[in-house]
């Protein structure tokens, strides 16, 4: 476990310069740090690069982080926007915005490290260990260690998407209320998985939301847009925001405690009927899996009520393949409307207008 930094406690205390790798930010500023992670083979420099806004005023310290997954992009644009929101020419605080946390994986179009590690397992890490776990360490020791609270954008792996969705440690009201107020269609509970950021921010007292939506290598405008009104909505929330600048959720979110994958049951070409989004309810054909040749069909069903939170894009599915994530819900009879509720909001949202935010 990391120690606690006593220079990160008298920062939080007041505002002076924020101190982040050898730079020193000045109050009502923002500056991109660069911390040296490696040299590729070919003698390349690789940084962790933290973009630093310090507010004029005190107040606590937010990372948002993307690309923990190198080819999880939707992280990245939503915090590209985030950066350039009028909002935060008003901070109070200070943001750590680390878009591109595994630049490996980001510049070769894949989930992982070169050492084939997946960096979210690989927390707390070693700053002697394997260049997986050496950048876990270098992420927790310089970024989540100086923060109060941190928001972990993600999306689905590959060939799968995800509805947008907040995920939660179970049993912790002081996070929920957080994952109410970024207003995702659904915050779902989930354990705290061994060598996760989550996981490492629980160990060392810095609460973190992790938000699903989209899918990996591909830009999804509404993933984006409920991103990044999320982590506005969080910044509301913790005070860094003026509460008139950003609009708080319309409707609340729908919870849900568990959930469960619909799988092939055979393999084949797959002919998906529903979409993420769409409520199914027990019983209901889902899909169906078809050989090459047209001479069998075989049903996949729904085996419970629920909300399809994450399903695959692939046609050709091998038996047991995951196809359908389903959360399941408890007041299915609003749901759709809700659902349409949110999306037109999110639709409509001035604050989200390409002309200011981009």
């Amino acid at each position: 476990m990391l120690e606690y930094d006593e220079t990160v406690a008298q920062q939080r205390r007041k505002n002076s310069d924020f101190e982040l790798g050898n730079k020193k930010v000045a109050p009502g500023t923002r500056q991109l740090v660069d911390i040296p992670i490696s040299l590729l083979s070919n003698h390349t420099p690789v940084n962790l690069t933290v973009n630093v806004v310090h507010g004029k005023r005190p107040g606590p310290t937010l990372f948002v982080s993307a690309a923990v997954h190198g080819d999880e992009i939707v992280g990245v644009e939503v915090i590209r926007r985030v950066l350039k929101s009028p909002v935060l020419r008003h901070l109070r605080g200070t943001l750590l915005a680390v878009p591109v946390v595994n630049a490996f994986g980001f510049l070769n179009h894949t989930r992982y490290l070169p050492d084939r590690r997946d960096l979210n397992r690989c927390f707390p890490g070693s700053a002697h260990g394997s260049l997986a776990g050496q950048l876990a360490h270098l992420f927790l020791k310089e970024v989540v260690q100086r923060s109060d609270f941190g928001i972990d954008l993600h999306t689905a792996a590959a060939n799968r998407v995800n509805l947008p969705q907040v995920r939660v440690n179970e049993g912790d009201d002081h996070i929920m209320s957080y994952a109410e107020s970024f207003g995702a269609p659904i915050i779902l509970t989930s354990p705290l998985r061994e060598g996760s950021l989550r996981q490492a921010g629980k160990d060392i007292g810095v609460p973190i939301l992790l938000y699903e939506a989209g899918e990996g290598l591909r830009f999804d405008e509404m993933a984006i847009r409920a991103g990044v009104s999320g982590v506005l909505r969080v910044m509301r929330e913790l005070g860094m925001v003026a509460a008139r600048s950003v609009r708080a959720p319309r409707l609340p979110s729908f919870k849900s405690s568990g959930s469960q994958w619909l799988r092939a049951p055979v393999g084949g070409l797959l002919r998906t009927f529903k979409l993420a989004g769409d409520f199914v309810r027990a019983g209901d054909v889902v899909a169906a899996v078809s050989d090459p040749f047209g001479q069998t069909d075989t049903e996949v069903l729904a085996r419970q009520d629920g909300l399809i939170i994450g399903r695959t894009n692939l046609p050709i599915v091998n038996q047991g393949d995951a196809l359908f994530h389903v959360a399941s819900i408890k007041r299915p009879a609003e749901l759709q409307e809700r659902l349409d509720a949110i999306e037109t909001h999110l639709q409509s949202d001035p604050l989200l207008d390409e002309d200011e935010i981009i």
